[in-house]
């Protein structure tokens, strides 16, 4: 938790009690539905927690934003993601109903009230979205591909309306056809050696 704080100082104290319960619901939740590597779940603050932070570093969304997470699997990046901006809403979706088993109780576990699950796949969604997150389920065009429809076209953030992908990696075969696709080095935002090669694709649409 500490580590949190080290990047997020000005946490609400609402906010760091849900942060500090993530540690002991997911542990718990490990135990009967595997959705961290057993031998991940003691860096579950670093490496998963605060890599989908990485996206807060990038843009602050203005109240009421929709965002959604595909692919979100445990519940990454839009359970921390919710609660550090909880005056926008987050639809956390995954085809697997197990994780979303795990991600419904996570959410209901710590009291977060700006975000929901659902067990479905991105282009079966008939709702659009300010923006798209999702940390690597797929090679960024098929990500695109799969997503860009479910996004709305706008401006009330500091970035347009678009996908915020975070991926590892040398990304530029990926993103050649991406003209207007910016790329953070999360190490800009981080010090950690976890975050060496990671990296935040940012694509507007």
């Amino acid at each position: 938790m500490d580590i949190i704080l080290k990047y997020f100082p000005n946490l609400t104290a609402e906010q760091k009690k849900q942060f500090e319960m993530l540690n002991g619901l997911y542990r718990e939740w490990n135990e009967k539905i595997n959705i961290i590597s057993r031998k991940d779940i003691d860096n579950l603050y670093e490496h998963h927690v605060l890599h989908s932070l990485a996206i807060a570093k990038a843009i602050q969304f203005v109240p009421g934003t929709t965002i959604l997470d595909v692919g979100t699997g445990g519940g990454f990046p839009g359970i921390p993601l919710a609660i550090l901006n909880p005056q926008s809403k987050f639809h956390l979706i995954d085809s697997i109903g197990k994780k979303i088993k795990v991600v419904q109780a996570i959410i209901e576990g710590i009291g977060l009230k700006n975000a929901t699950s659902q067990q479905i796949r991105s282009n079966e969604l008939k709702t659009k979205y300010d923006f798209v997150v999702s940390r690597a389920v797929s090679e960024f065009p098929k990500f695109y591909e799969d997503t860009y429809k479910r996004i709305k076209e706008g401006v009330k953030n500091p970035l347009p309306n678009g996908i915020l992908y975070l991926k590892g990696g040398d990304l530029e075969k990926e993103l050649e056809q991406f003209e207007s696709a910016y790329v953070y080095d999360v190490r800009q935002f981080y010090s950690e050696d976890f975050f060496a090669e990671k990296r935040l694709v940012y694509c507007p649409i």
